[in-house]
């Protein structure tokens, strides 16, 4: 059932109109000018309007106007007599959905209000997607200075239109940033789109990169865009670029140089207008040096390079990583958002997280699932955080702080890893994963000796 309200200076109108919309099973209200039924709008917030244009103290088009001015409004049907239709034609490009001619038959007026109602629930559905779509994909800055220097080339190098590489290991948020550079650059209203080129064998992957033309192999029952014209006048997210086979990197490099394609079994040429984002968690100029890839594709490539440190060279980015994933799980299991205990945020903030942010996300979204206080404690905690968890974290005294546990944990990390290399900085900060520049600063900040 939706709400409607019907807005018509002619009572019989009015009535005609109430009544065959309630009968299918709507909500209606009635208003005889324009000003009643901006209140109405505001009283009961509905889903559709049905507007006369010709109305005592506001005509129609001052009610568009007002809804324009207003977010959330309704979509709006005109109702117009047969020989005002440049009216209604007019009405549309103010803001009107839609319009219907009197005199009407019942059933054209409820295939209007229907088809309406589809158009509304159907935007409803994609500001909610793009709403869920953007805070799973949302990017959490972290305050770590390897972070926060990554952001901000990143940031910069969205202005333009050059070919961004993303390095890192497996699980840094790769395509987290690829998303945030879209989001800030001028092909924003754009479309974002994704390919994993480890996902797919070659002919699958041809396929869809560059589409193909109906009977171009067998299963081919008809023209098919690929990823690269889907992506035009916005992003296009190559992941696992790596794994792109010799062949269609030939074709790829054309892509980059020429900015033209042609689909499979084609021969009409097409122009790319999509940038272009990569993404790798192997080592190129190595793969670059066996053969395996090529060296002027590397270069068209590379334009642009940035590296995701690790979860472990950023620990305390942890705490706020953590914050945003209970906060999402939680949402997502309509439940409250419960906190870590001291002792979980110690455990997780010493853990080595091999799998990097995608696996602190999946820990955290198992606490949530197995969890049921509004604390979780070490034991919703996955077991292998116990079992490699460094044996020198301290006991944190009763009701210390976020930030106490969080120091506390970090400083128990570094003497430990200091220790176990008999204070050499440089051994240490290879132990750790860590830059020696970097790990010089946390023992300074944190006030941190060997053998302390």
């Amino acid at each position: 059932m939706a709400t409607l309200v019907v807005a018509d200076d002619d009572r019989s109108i009015r009535k005609i109109v109430r009544d065959r919309l309630i009968a299918a099973g709507h909500a209606v209200e009635v208003a005889e000018d324009g000003r009643t039924a901006l209140a109405l709008i505001e009283r009961v917030e509905p889903d559709l309007l049905l507007l006369d244009l010709q109305m005592p103290e506001l005509d129609g088009f001052a009610v568009l106007e007002a809804l324009n001015q207003r977010p959330g409004s309704p979509l709006v049907i005109i109702i117009t007599a047969h020989g005002s239709i440049e009216a209604a034609v007019r009405a549309m490009k103010a803001g009107a959905h839609d319009f219907i001619s009197k005199p009407f038959e019942a059933a054209h007026l409820e295939h209007v209000v229907a088809r309406a109602l589809t158009t509304r629930r159907l935007r409803r559905d994609v500001t909610l997607l793009r709403g869920e779509v953007e805070t799973r994909h949302r990017l959490v800055l972290g305050t770590s200075p390897g972070m926060r220097e990554v952001v901000g080339l990143a940031e910069r190098s969205a202005a333009s239109d050059a070919t961004v590489l993303l390095g890192g290991e497996s699980g840094t948020g790769k395509e987290v940033l690829a998303r945030a550079i879209h989001g800030w650059s001028r092909r924003a209203d754009g479309p974002f789109v994704a390919i994993n080129c480890a996902a797919l064998n070659a002919e699958l992957l041809e396929s869809e990169l560059f589409g193909h033309e109906k009977g171009a192999f067998t299963g081919a029952v008809q023209t098919k865009p690929g990823r690269i014209e889907l992506a035009s006048g916005g992003t296009l997210f190559l992941d696992e670029i790596g794994e792109l086979r010799p062949a269609l990197q030939a074709k790829l490099l054309r892509v980059l140089q020429e900015r033209e394609y042609e689909r499979v079994g084609g021969t009409r040429t097409l122009k790319a207008d999509a940038r272009v984002i990569v993404a790798t968690n192997r080592d190129l100029d190595t793969a670059v040096a066996a053969g395996e890839f090529r060296q002027d594709l590397y270069y068209r490539l590379k334009v642009v390079t940035l590296r995701l440190p690790p979860l472990r060279e950023r620990r305390e980015d942890i705490p706020l990583l953590a914050d945003h994933f209970l906060a999402r799980f939680a949402r997502e299991a309509r439940r409250a958002v419960p906190r870590l205990g001291e002792a979980a945020l110690s455990l997780i903030v010493g853990y080595a997280w091999p799998g990097n942010v995608r696996e602190l996300a999946n820990v955290l979204e198992r606490a949530i699932v197995l969890g049921a206080g509004e604390v979780l404690t070490i034991d919703d905690l996955a077991e292998e955080l116990h079992e490699q968890a460094p044996a020198t974290l301290p006991a944190l005294p009763a009701g210390a702080g976020y930030h106490e546990a969080v120091a506390a944990a970090k400083r128990a990390i570094l003497r430990e890893a200091l220790d176990a290399e008999g204070g050499h900085q440089t051994r240490a900060a290879k132990r750790l994963g860590l830059t020696q520049p970097y790990l010089a600063r946390l023992l300074k900040n944190l006030s941190v000796r060997s053998g302390q």
